[in-house]
């Protein structure tokens, strides 16, 4: 048995030292992901008011040490400074829940509950990572965003004030993505994009669709491709395909299935159906 384990040890040796994707993953220099989740939580306390306000200048001051740990003192210092302009778009996240969902009792049950707000006010801050270069660490804050809410927001989509997704489980918001002012998702949405033949060749290119102002989808509704603009105030309803754009104010559906209903009288213990 020794002998046995020390041949697999030889031949994971011998694969360590080749070149191949994990080989050259191991080389980079990535972030250290316990301190990445201390970040994201920090700063999401912050923009949603989760600390004590006497405690404020203080606590900015631990979470530009957490932050510069990650990506240098200059960038944590341009980051900070954003964190007011975070706050307001937060704040008209939470506003949108609160207006767009009846059953919402308050504010505070919708940041305590709500896995949108969540994913939502988690994105924000990726996306301000994301836009100084940081790219991993704002992967990471989302995967993390990802992993409790079901909800998959690319940290370099485009999204908007009053932004609320419904329920949310299963939503999917490609990197290229643009999302005007007031969007409202149901969940199992798909922004995305069509499978990458070209394969590296469509890295910087718009793969995911514009929704402009005031647009609603529905439930399981797929939306793809980068030259696909859904016009300002348009409603996507639920299970749709869609694939090419529309103008303003389009509600777009599908035929409603034919219903098959058979009445008969309970089967007998034993029975099939």
């Amino acid at each position: 048995m020794v002998d046995e384990i020390r041949l697999v040890a030889d031949e994971l040796m011998a694969q360590r030292e080749s070149s191949d994707p994990l080989t050259e993953a191991r080389k980079e220099i990535l972030p250290y992901q316990r301190r990445v989740a201390d970040a994201l939580g920090a700063l999401r306390a912050i923009v949603t008011d989760d600390t004590p306000s006497g405690q404020l200048t203080s606590d900015l001051r631990v979470i530009h040490g957490l932050v510069a740990a990650l990506v240098g003192s200059e960038p944590a210092t341009h980051l900070v400074q954003k964190l007011p302009s975070v706050r307001h778009l937060v704040a008209t996240d939470l506003e949108a829940a609160y207006e767009g969902d009846p059953s919402a009792s308050s504010y505070g049950e919708i940041i305590a509950a709500y896995p949108s707000i969540v994913a939502v006010s988690a994105y924000r801050v990726a996306h301000c990572f994301y836009g100084v270069g940081e790219k991993i660490v704002a992967r990471i804050m989302s995967r993390d965003a990802h992993s409790q809410t079901g909800i998959d927001i690319h940290p370099g989509a485009v999204i908007g004030e009053h932004f609320f997704i419904d329920h949310g489980t299963g939503v999917v918001i490609g990197e290229t993505c643009h999302l005007g002012n007031r969007v409202k998702l149901y969940h199992g949405v798909t922004l995305g994009a069509f499978s990458n033949r070209a394969g590296r060749g469509d890295a910087g290119r718009k793969r995911h669709p514009t929704l402009e102002n005031d647009v609603t989808i529905y439930p399981n509704a797929s939306i793809l491709g980068g030259e696909t603009v859904i016009g300002k105030g348009s409603v996507i309803g639920g299970n749709v395909w869609l694939l090419q754009s529309v103008p303003p104010y389009t509600r777009v559906s599908i035929d409603t299935p034919s219903l098959q209903l058979h009445q008969k009288p309970p089967t007998q213990l034993g029975e099939g159906i």
